[in-house]
């Protein structure tokens, strides 16, 4: 073998390897945030729960009934901290924005301001718009 092919094979070689590793880590990150995202939605959190308790704990059918309840109710109580801190960084955000506004100029005002748009948008694409932490919660029973 000569030696132009031998180091067109070894490139050949390292050009796959790198893709593949390139492949490798974008779907990795793609799976690893889907995870991340799918663990945190809030409606999600009382089915993952029961799941795990029961097939880690081989619950019976009736167990799973009894421990419903108060997993349901856990569940409403984790929502409802998370609603509070949410609700609570906003308001600390916007009062640090209000008092960062004082030393802009206009200009930069109106940039600050574009900021918080683009920020409650993608806020209302993740959480949707009922969840806002500006407005206020749902009533529950």
């Amino acid at each position: 073998m000569n030696q132009v092919l031998k180091w067109k094979l070894i490139a050949g070689f390292l050009l796959v390897f790198v893709a593949g590793g390139i492949t490798g880590m974008a779907l990795g990150g793609l799976y690893a945030r889907h995870l991340f995202f799918e663990f945190h939605r809030s409606g999600r959190v009382g089915d993952r729960m029961k799941e795990r308790l029961r097939t880690e704990l081989s619950l019976t059918p009736e167990q799973v009934a009894k421990v419903s309840p108060i997993v349901d109710k856990t569940a409403a109580q984790l929502q409802e901290i998370r609603r509070d801190t949410g609700r609570r960084v906003h308001e600390i955000m916007a009062k640090a924005h209000k008092e960062i506004a004082v030393n802009l100029t206009d200009a930069q005002r109106q940039k600050l301001q574009r900021i918080e748009e683009r920020h409650r948008r993608g806020w209302r694409h993740r959480h949707g718009p009922h969840e806002f932490p500006s407005e206020s919660p749902p009533a529950t029973p």
